[in-house]
């Protein structure tokens, strides 16, 4: 089962959530600001992911340019970071697709989407 994590007025996350519809993908769906990520969740989701931390983040979210966070973020401490995620989800790159085996899409990318749900692109 999969944890769609989106901001419905988002036009990404209406993209990525027609693209599951259209795939026959059973999801539940979690507002991200109704329902902000809390750090230790959003700490194993990019463990499990193996991304950088970084690409956690909302850059082009107008609440990550008007904390100038491209210039803060490289020598801000891990463990602030994920609790400056935790702070808001706007500050969350969205659409976030959690799986209960662990895996973690984050943003929406036809086709790796498709490669790791293993469905057509």
């Amino acid at each position: 089962m999969y944890t769609f994590i989106c901001y419905p007025k988002c036009t990404t996350c209406q993209k990525a959530q027609k693209w599951l519809d259209a795939h026959g993908v059973a999801y539940t769906v979690r507002h991200i600001k109704e329902q902000n990520p809390a750090a230790d969740e959003l700490r194993a989701w990019q463990q499990a992911s193996g991304l950088p931390l970084k690409r956690f983040f909302n850059t082009s979210g107008q609440l990550y340019r008007g904390m100038g966070l491209s210039a803060k973020l490289p020598d801000m401490p891990e463990d602030e970071q994920f609790a400056l995620l935790a702070s808001d989800g706007m500050m969350v790159k969205r659409p976030l697709l959690v799986a209960d085996d662990g895996t973690v899409l984050v943003g929406f990318k036809e086709a790796e989407w498709a490669r790791a749900l293993g469905a057509e692109a």
